[in-house]
């Protein structure tokens, strides 16, 4: 059997063992049972299904390409996830009372009971899917590099993402939650296996050991492991530690899994356990450091190919082929969340202006996962960034989410959806102004220092928010009618 028949044979089992997994909870017969469960998830499973939807293809291949790329501003992966655990411990349970309470299933219908406002729910799904949609293009994309790398090249990128397109569609139609909840199970098996297995094996191979390998680099490269003055300095990491921790939890898939929850008990007792996930982080950037004497020269978007070149060239079809399924799956789960949770709340909004029964609720989330897919496809082909780049703008869009989240929590009764609006307003402006138009900091504030100047360009579209949000919330009364 040749290289390419070896690799690709091992991905298409493990995508085999996800479509047996899904088809164990085909047939849902209401929206919540296919979108959140019956609200039936325990403490095991929420943590599969959270790790399910945070250690994606970016985690996978995104992190160790920075690595590889960056050096130490990489290491902004490792700290954001491990302060918003932390601060999940107080942030979901309070979310889950009020969502239980109100038997929401979207974040949009959440919004929309907690502003008192049905059109403000709007607001917040059209952010939410214009924030989601770099997200699931990320995956996409991942799913291009995993196929075509492990094919040995005979799959093209543009191929490789179309077929896994279609294979993520076809599974959301038949899993829904439970069916990627379980699959997630299986792809922490497989990412544990192969990532922890060559973050030790590569820098012993390659390089003597993981002690030999750092003093190799810092000898070639003294400051590869140090912030730099300015760019990605101390200013910028601090920024996107923080920008990343508070949208977090404000993506709407993982807002939903938060509705899936038996009790808020499981909350609770996974902020204890996820941070040790972080550890695994470690032995993605031992990979992508392992990979720069390797396979040297990549550049750009490249960078994300670091780790899948530096296995296949070190240990050959099979063991790529492992890494393979393992980062397959990477991509399914969360991709199959996304399109899941987009789908929701088309169907949702379309149901609010046309009642429907809850058969034909799930019939019409179903019909609009192909159309997810579709638009999504478009932008796969239409930009060539590096995941890191896709992931920020992103998570840049989702946190203007947040100040209204904290304020329904903290003042309820001075939510307000006009207040709220304004806020979205300006931040998601402000981030969608500054990215298409390439303006920074420093080309609006010249004169100004690199620790100013380097700012995540998201943090200050936040600060603009709540800025808005805060003189307008004390200026309007709370929203009554809906």
């Amino acid at each position: 059997m040749s290289n390419a028949g070896i690799a690709l044979g091992l991905m298409m089992a493990a995508l085999l063992a996800a479509f047996v997994l899904s088809l164990r909870f085909r047939g849902a017969q209401s929206l919540e049972q296919w979108s959140v469960g019956n609200r039936g998830f325990g403490s095991a499973l929420i943590f599969v299904l959270l790790a399910g939807e945070i250690y994606t293809t970016f985690t996978f291949l995104g992190g160790s390409g920075w690595a590889y790329a960056r050096g130490a501003p990489a290491y902004y992966i490792i700290g954001y996830a491990a302060v918003a655990y932390t601060a999940s411990y107080w942030l979901l349970p309070a979310i889950w009372r009020r969502a239980t309470a109100w038997r929401v299933i979207s974040q949009p219908e959440y919004f929309a009971r907690a502003f008192n406002s049905t059109w403000f729910g709007t607001v917040v799904a059209g952010v939410g899917c214009f924030a989601l949609i770099p997200y699931l293009v990320l995956q996409l994309k991942g799913l291009g590099i995993l196929v075509s790398e492990t094919s040995y090249g005979l799959i093209s990128y543009e191929v490789a993402i179309c077929i896994g397109t279609f294979a993520t569609v076809v599974y959301v139609i038949l899993a829904g939650v439970r069916g990627s909840a379980f699959t997630a199970a299986l792809k922490d098996t497989l990412v544990l296996l192969t990532v922890v297995g060559l973050g030790i094996a590569l820098p012993v191979t390659l390089h003597g050991g993981i002690t030999p390998m750092f003093d190799t680099l810092i000898a070639k490269r003294p400051d590869f492991f140090v912030l730099p003055d300015k760019g990605l300095s101390g200013t910028w990491y601090a920024s996107t530690v923080l920008m990343t921790v508070f949208g977090f939890y404000m993506w709407p898939h993982t807002f939903g899994s938060v509705f899936t929850a038996r009790s808020e008990d499981a909350f609770r007792r996974n902020a204890v356990l996820m941070p040790l996930y972080q550890l695994v982080l470690l032995f993605v950037f031992f990979i992508g450091f392992a990979a720069i004497s390797a396979v040297p020269g990549l550049e750009g978007a490249e960078i994300d190919l670091a780790l899948l070149r530096v296995t296949g060239q070190t240990y050959g079809p099979w063991v790529l082929g492992l890494v393979g399924a393992a980062g397959l799956l990477t991509a399914l789960v969360p991709g199959s969340l996304i399109m899941m949770t987009t789908a929701t709340i088309l169907s949702r909004l379309i149901t609010s202006l046309h009642p429907a029964s809850a058969e034909r609720e799930v019939q019409i989330a179903r019909l609009a996962v192909p159309l997810v897919a579709a638009v999504s496809l478009i932008f796969v082909f239409s930009r060539d960034q590096t995941l890191v780049t896709l992931l920020l703008f992103a998570y840049a869009i989702v946190t203007q989410l947040f100040p209204s989240i904290m304020l329904s929590l903290c003042c309820p009764q001075r939510a307000n959806a006009v207040a709220a609006l304004a806020g979205i307003v300006v931040g998601v402006g402000t981030v969608v102004w500054t990215t298409f138009t390439r303006v920074s900091l420093s080309s609006l504030l010249p004169s100004m220092p690199s620790a100013v100047t380097d700012m995540n360009i998201g943090v200050l579209a936040l600060l603009a928010n709540v800025l808005v949000l805060g003189v307008l919330t004390t200026l309007l009364p709370r929203q009554t009618t809906n």
